[in-house]
């Protein structure tokens, strides 16, 4: 075990703006759905786990805010775990493979086109001692809550676990249940993610089919009525961004973390 590593490793991390890093063992990753590790990097022996906080642009009403500040967090994230692999492979003359944070995706109908991710790094944060999940099936961080995401580093380097969270950061207020548009959460331990991405990806896959098939069924006409309308062109738009989320109530309404920070005083000159 080197826990030297581990600090120099977190030292870095943090030092890039990073809110917290978690180790976990790839032994301890346990997810019922995505592909063992082992098919991913087979000499893998721990995860090194990044949470990035959600910027506020999630809280706002305004769709093309709200998913500006997710596009800012991705490219962080992205950049920050470039680095962060790049430390790890130069300072220990080891290797370290990123995950994705979400694209690219098997699109294949059995991994639910693209609903089932190589790497699931809900289960990677909760073996790596950086939350465990609430009941509306994010990880709650213990001091982030629910707004954030994360991204994990495999590596060669036998890494010190961190310890789990025991306590039970999730205080079962069903807010989020309530709150979610599409009914989603309504079953408890379970998203319905078809019934999520009618409201958090309205211009996605499902929405895409519908429209071409339209489309081929539509006279000449209507055909080019339907090139300049708002749904061609909200499509259009969300083909150069990637997923392009609409809705965040599932991160939003959750209380959890969200009063830590409303007493602090401003600081003055």
């Amino acid at each position: 075990m080197n826990d030297g590593a581990k600090s120099k490793i977190k030292k870095f991390a943090l030092d890039l703006g990073i809110e917290d890093v978690g180790f976990g063992a790839v032994s301890d990753y346990k997810s019922p759905l995505s592909p063992k590790v082992e098919t991913i990097f087979p000499k893998a022996k721990s995860m090194v786990v990044l949470a990035f906080k959600e910027l506020s642009n999630c809280e706002s009403e305004n769709p093309r805010i709200a998913m500006g500040g997710r596009i800012d967090s991705m490219e962080f994230a992205r950049s920050c775990v470039y680095k962060v692999s790049r430390f790890i492979e130069k300072k220990y003359d080891t290797k370290a493979m990123s995950t994705a944070l979400s694209y690219p995706l098997d699109m294949k109908p059995e991994k639910r086109f693209g609903l089932i991710a190589e790497f699931s790094q809900r289960h990677a944060a909760i073996a790596a001692g950086l939350g465990n999940f609430g009941r509306n099936n994010l990880v709650i961080h213990p001091r982030l809550g629910s707004q954030v995401v994360f991204s994990t580093i495999l590596t060669e380097l036998e890494l010190t676990p961190d310890p789990p969270i025991t306590e039970d950061l999730c205080i079962h207020c069903n807010i989020c249940v309530e709150k979610c548009p599409g009914k989603a959460l309504d079953e408890e331990g379970k998203t319905d993610e078809f019934k999520c991405m009618k409201h958090s990806q309205p211009y996605g896959l499902g929405r895409n089919i519908r429209f071409w098939v339209k489309f081929i069924d539509s006279s000449p006409d209507e055909q080019k009525k339907l090139m300049f309308s708002p749904e061609y062109m909200n499509m259009y738009q969300a083909a150069f961004i990637g997923f392009d989320y609409h809705c965040y109530k599932c991160y939003i309404s959750c209380p959890v973390g969200k009063n830590k920070n409303k007493n602090k005083k401003a600081i003055t000159a």
